[in-house]
């Protein structure tokens, strides 16, 4: 993907800053605090163009590449990070559609999505799957000219207000491996598709969370993406790996506002006669938060930058992601505990950076998960 030029990357990210300032940092807590769903900032989102920030200028997009996206990303988990939640689960579909569907599927679909005009989602986690992708149960039976889709799936982010889905089924039980019967499907909701309960969350609040149940629901056969039966698991790894260059941005943007309100906290609140921030314990912790914080983002743009170039970045992808969700609850902490009492009550955002972060260390697979790629990727590269 061709990298977007110094001047459109600034006008795009003083955009974002913008409407953060001006339309998001005011109302965050409140939607934080009720739960509710910030329809309107969504909205905007959507007028800002950034529900196509990677989707082909053809398409209707913005055509911009991984590192802006990255970039994007972290300006907006900055000011809060249930705004990210609409469009980063909207881009997977985005990406399957544009890099493994046909033509016809690309004009079909890619224009409502980059202006927003559709809300995607994606389909994958069940409730008894979880990080076991490959053994998912949800079927997809071929009848007619096309297939009935009976399943659950579960913890769906625009679960209730999306109205497309990347839907992970099973076509094939038999398949040997398990992972090689499993179909992606563009799935638009319709009879037989409903959104079931709706998820009350520590944290991510918000947004909206909830369990898809599928029942007799028909699919064309014409919404498979690609037209191939049995690929399902490998496009959804693959649009999953550029989710978490996703989830490392995002979480490098919680973190630099933990890091940034403790800063300033620190030179206001005095003890003994001067500023905490003169406090060697203090110093120390503001150094080793930043010095976190700037490892994550570096991390992430590497990533991401790999990506850009066409080189392969699952390894860097997944470091990422680890490194950067697991600092950012890290540095939420010790913000946390440079505000002392201040910071464990919700008039000021420092708590809830604190109730956001772990979202990052389970999203978009698991710490635990990414350990694992990590490894296997390692043996690989450094294989005796």
């Amino acid at each position: 993907m061709p990298r977007a030029s110094e001047e459109a990357r600034k006008q795009i990210l003083d955009a974002v800053r913008d409407f953060v300032r001006r339309d998001v940092l005011p109302v965050a807590a409140q939607h934080d605090e009720a739960d509710t769903y910030p329809a309107a900032l969504v909205d905007r989102m959507a007028a800002m163009g950034l529900f196509g920030i990677t989707v082909p200028e053809e398409y209707g997009g913005l055509g911009l590449d991984y590192t802006t996206y990255a970039m994007v990303f972290e300006e907006l988990a900055k000011g809060w990070l249930s705004i990210t939640g609409p469009i980063g689960t909207h881009s997977i579909l985005s990406y399957a559609i544009n890099k493994y569907g046909t033509p016809e599927q690309r004009r079909r679909w890619l224009p409502g999505l980059a202006s927003g005009e559709l809300r995607a989602g994606l389909a994958l986690t069940e409730p008894g799957g979880g990080s076991d992708v490959a053994n998912l149960r949800t079927t997809a039976v071929r009848k007619g000219g096309g297939y009935v889709v009976n399943g659950n799936k579960l913890f769906i982010t625009n679960g209730r207000r999306g109205t497309v889905f990347m839907l992970l089924a099973r076509t094939d039980p038999d398949a040997e491996p398990p992972h090689r019967g499993i179909t992606a499907f563009i799935a638009e909701k319709g009879p037989g598709f409903s959104a079931g309960r709706d998820l009350n969350k520590l944290g991510y609040r918000g947004v909206d969370t909830s369990e898809l149940v599928f029942q007799d629901f028909h699919v064309p056969a014409d919404r498979v993406i690609g037209l191939e039966e049995g690929q399902g698991f490998y496009q959804v790894m693959d649009a999953l790996e550029t989710g978490r260059i996703n989830i490392a941005a995002r979480a490098v943007g919680v973190a630099t506002a933990a890091f940034e309100a403790a800063i300033q906290y620190a030179q206001k609140r005095t003890t003994f006669g001067k500023p905490i921030a003169e406090r060697q314990a203090i110093q120390f912790m503001l150094a080793d938060m930043a010095t976190k914080v700037q490892a994550a983002r570096l991390m992430t743009h590497d990533a991401a930058s790999k990506k850009d170039s066409g080189e392969r970045f699952d390894l860097e992808a997944a470091m990422a992601k680890l490194y950067a969700s697991e600092i950012c609850a890290q540095v939420a902490m010790d913000a946390m505990r440079v505000h002392g009492g201040y910071g464990f009550v919700k008039d000021l955002p420092v708590e809830r950076y604190y109730r956001d972060a772990p979202l990052m260390i389970i999203g978009e697979g698991t710490n635990e998960i990414q350990r694992l790629v990590i490894a296997r990727s390692l043996l690989k590269k450094y294989q005796a």
